[in-house]
């Protein structure tokens, strides 16, 4: 029987306090699986490198293999070394970041073949303005993986320590316990070249946002698309 997750409680919103930070950044860094508080709800995350804890947290949630885990950076400056901003997407992450919202873009090098799509070398990318998951990926010093914390069979949310200790607790080392989230995911818009797509409508607004959002062809995707106001 695996042992019980570490539970380091924080205040809510607040600067974290450095030494509950650092013990959450050695367990990570040890190759561990956190659970953690963000701007939109819980996530499940690891250290971009820990391969052993990447497969927990597909396991976790019963992924398939061709869904892909984002990359939470501390900022926007970090996140260029991993994704390629065209000048579309660098304008679109300097509104939005930091903030409750994916950017899916080209991947650079710097991210593993294995975690990207072996048709297109797209990678999500996060700058969240949560302190807490900001902060770990910050004293990580290297991208922080990430998906939702999201029930396996019903999807959803999970968006307090309780909850994740109800779902996760055998498949996590660490939970970060703080308040309550919001109760969507991030919102996922994928930009390409110049064209920017809408993936999902979650927790971010799009209104006021976007000049343009276009739908892909393939309304079978299992994505959920939304055509935003002007």
């Amino acid at each position: 029987m695996s042992p019980a997750p570490t539970r380091i409680v924080f205040d809510e919103w607040g600067e974290p306090n450095p030494r509950k930070l650092e013990q959450a950044i050695e367990i990570v860094h040890r190759g561990g699986v956190a659970a953690y508080p963000t701007d939109s709800i819980y996530a499940l995350g690891c250290a971009i490198e820990a391969r052993d804890a990447i497969e927990r947290i597909y396991r976790a949630k019963g992924m398939h293999r061709n869904q892909r885990l984002a990359l939470i950076c501390p900022d926007l400056s970090s996140a260029s070394e991993y994704a390629i901003f065209s000048q579309t997407a660098f304008r679109l992450a300097q509104r939005l970041f930091p903030g409750p919202y994916t950017l899916v873009l080209p991947a650079t090098r710097e991210v593993p073949k294995t975690l990207t799509d072996h048709k297109r070398r797209t990678v999500g990318i996060r700058v969240t303005s949560h302190p807490i998951a900001q902060a770990l990926a910050r004293g990580l010093g290297r991208p922080l993986l990430t998906t939702s914390a999201t029930l396996p069979e019903t999807h959803e949310p999970c968006r307090d320590a309780e909850e994740i200790l109800d779902v996760f607790e055998r498949h996590i080392d660490v939970v970060l316990d703080s308040a309550q989230t919001p109760a969507e995911p991030s919102t996922v818009l994928e930009v390409v070249g110049e064209e920017i797509t809408l993936i999902r409508q979650g927790q971010g607004s799009i209104e006021g946002i976007l000049d343009l959002v276009t739908l892909p062809a393939d309304e079978d995707a299992g994505r959920k698309h939304q055509r935003s106001r002007r």
